[in-house]
């Protein structure tokens, strides 16, 4: 079954779940300012997303059992809520104002605060404010998964301890990656240590509690984080390509973002590694002004062009590639032919993708 195939299969059901959580925090308030935000809330969580982190849930326990059981849907949305409570704190650290080609969740906020005319507060604060709430909200409302799922105590309680690591492995790969917009001579191994944390964690965790809900031995479990992890590398170094050479109408977030915010990307690590000396430092000097004109953030991505950063780092892409196949092909005599075809045809939308 390829990840189309899968998507039709689940993603309304994926949805309906996520909805249900939020009607049931929209029917225990009564203060007209709580039933806004939870609608907010409920309108970005289903206004776009692959839900790849719900689907590698489901995939995993249906490739180890034969069950098919139904029940794995709930428990799979919980690191849907800590992937996008993760989103809606990038937006604001990362000013963006557009996710998925709709407003970001801090933004809706921004526009409530100016279309009610409100006095207190700046309407860039009350937005922020709003979406540092939401995020921890989003964070919260992921455990309601765990808690509503008819599994046993115990496999709850283990989805759980994912879930929390999930949660700090993520928030260290993000603190890093702060950290690295202010380093000098980042390698390319410090990046992927960096990505592994902020995008490969959530991924493997949201595989590992599909193994756990299927009660999968400890050797193969180490198979299936292998896969997630370096799943999770592919998915950023391909999303760092797409956040500068990508079609802003096809991705729904501008292309400039990233090299205004001097982010240490595979593509501008690569570049400081490549370019002759005076391109180099010529590249620094650009990414160092806080107030980059639009002919800047071309230059930096004709310096780009000029290192062929995106063949390369689509190379370094591939060579990951290869490590999952490997791990999912040693899984292939002990799990179900459907999600096998399912791990692998993932792996090759995550390469190619254009989104």
């Amino acid at each position: 079954m390829n990840f189309n195939d899968y998507v039709n299969e689940y993603k309304s059901k994926i949805n309906s779940v996520i909805k249900s959580i939020f009607d049931e925090k929209l029917n225990s308030v009564n203060d007209p300012f709580l039933k806004t935000y939870f609608s907010e809330m409920n309108d970005y969580f289903l206004a776009g997303g692959k839900r790849i982190r719900p689907l590698l849930c489901i995939a995993t326990f249906n490739a180890f059992t034969n069950k098919n059981d139904k029940n794995i849907i709930i428990p799979s949305v919980g690191t849907e809520f800590l992937h996008n409570a993760s989103l809606i704190h990038d937006d604001i650290i990362d000013r963006d104002d557009f996710r998925r080609g709709k407003p970001a969740f801090h933004f809706r906020f921004r526009n409530y605060h100016e279309k009610y005319d409100l006095k207190k507060m700046e309407a860039t604060e009350f937005g922020n404010s709003i979406g540092i709430i939401g995020g921890d909200t989003a964070f919260f409302l992921g455990l309601e998964a765990y808690f509503s799922s008819v599994f046993d105590n115990d496999l709850n309680l283990n989805a759980i301890k994912f879930y929390e690591q999930a949660f700090i492995e993520v928030a260290n790969g993000v603190l890093i990656e702060l950290d690295m917009v202010n380093r000098k001579n980042i390698s390319m191994t410090d990046y992927i240590e960096m990505i592994s944390l902020k995008t490969g964690a959530l991924i493997e965790k949201s595989i590992l509690i599909g193994a756990n809900y299927a009660k999968v031995s400890e050797k193969h479990k180490e198979l299936l984080s292998v896969y997630g992890i370096n799943l999770g590398i592919i998915f950023q170094i391909i999303d760092d390509i797409l956040g500068t050479f990508g079609d802003e109408k096809i991705t729904g977030k501008p292309t400039d973002g990233d090299i205004r915010e001097a982010k240490k990307t595979c593509l501008l690590i690569d570049a400081l590694n490549k370019l002759e000396e005076n391109d180099k430092n010529h590249l620094e000097q650009l990414i160092e002004n806080p107030n980059m004109t639009n002919d800047e953030v071309q230059e930096v991505k004709n310096l780009f062009i000029k290192a062929d950063v995106i063949n390369s780092c689509k190379n370094l892409a591939s060579s990951y590639f290869q490590e999952a196949l490997d791990a999912i092909n040693k899984l292939k005599t002990v799990i179900n032919i459907p999600e096998a075809e399912f791990f692998e045809n993932l792996l090759n939308f995550v390469l190619n993708r254009n989104f």
